[in-house]
């Protein structure tokens, strides 16, 4: 009796181990605890204790969560899917977040149920609930999308907030300096730090980023723009026509 149910338990063992499974992470800019090596390694691990073998990797780096738009590897995952070319029966992601924080909590329904048709589920890892489709389970799992997209709401309201607030106060956010300036790095005291050359970003989050004059010649050309303009009425054509000529 012992030795057969040995055996059985070997064998139900093997087949677990049979099973195919993708992961699919994601990381924007909010949190360095959601990288995808984080998130890799919970999903690792409880691939490990399901008995799961990964066989395919999705990844979404620096995308939002907002908007399925731009997020190329889920995309691609859904069209697997859908065209019956996924060769896995278990999607592992490391919580209801990273499948997404849209905005309408059907969204992320739809996109589970597309995998749900297709004999695939979907495992979030991190969670506190099995994806089994209980009563519990899908409550719970609707509370954190709705969570999870009134989350970006708030953040993007703060964010806009906080740009705002740093607008008034004279610090750049963002963007290239236009023509006849130049981006100037300051610290938290707002003691200059040195220019930041096109492309380069600021490495401490409390350094801040102000416009300073450019090169002289560049301010002339500005100052001659504007009479032009201003003094001698010509158009924008006109005035483009002198530049361009004169460069030519």
């Amino acid at each position: 009796m012992t030795h057969v149910e040995s055996g059985s338990k070997t064998n139900e063992e093997a087949a677990r181990a049979q099973i195919r499974a993708a992961e699919y992470v994601r990381m924007s800019t909010e949190h360095q605890k959601y990288s995808t090596e984080n998130q890799g390694e919970i999903i690792r691990r409880y691939a490990e204790q399901r008995g799961l073998t990964l066989v395919r990797t999705y990844e979404d780096s620096g995308k939002s969560g907002l908007r399925i738009d731009g997020r190329n590897a889920l995309k691609r995952l859904i069209d697997d899917v859908r065209s019956g070319v996924a060769d896995f029966s278990a999607i592992l992601v490391y919580d209801v977040s990273r499948w997404g924080r849209f905005q309408d909590a059907d969204e992320s329904a739809y996109y589970e149920f597309i995998c749900k048709e297709a004999g695939i589920t979907v495992h979030y890892c991190a969670e506190q609930f099995e994806n089994d489709g209980s009563l519990s389970s899908t409550i719970i799992k609707s509370m954190k999308r709705a969570m999870a997209g009134e989350y970006s709401r708030e953040l993007s309201a703060k964010v806009f907030t906080g740009q705002c607030r740093l607008i008034g106060l004279g610090f750049r956010q963002g963007g290239m300096a236009g023509y006849g300036l130049r981006r100037h790095l300051i610290d938290e005291y707002r003691q200059p730090k040195g220019e930041l050359p096109i492309g380069a970003q600021k490495s401490l989050q409390t350094d801040r980023v102000i416009l300073v004059p450019g090169p002289l010649h560049e301010i002339e050309t500005v100052r001659r723009v504007y009479r032009m303009f201003v003094d001698d009425g010509r158009s924008e054509r006109d005035i483009a026509t002198i530049l361009t000529t004169k460069v030519c």
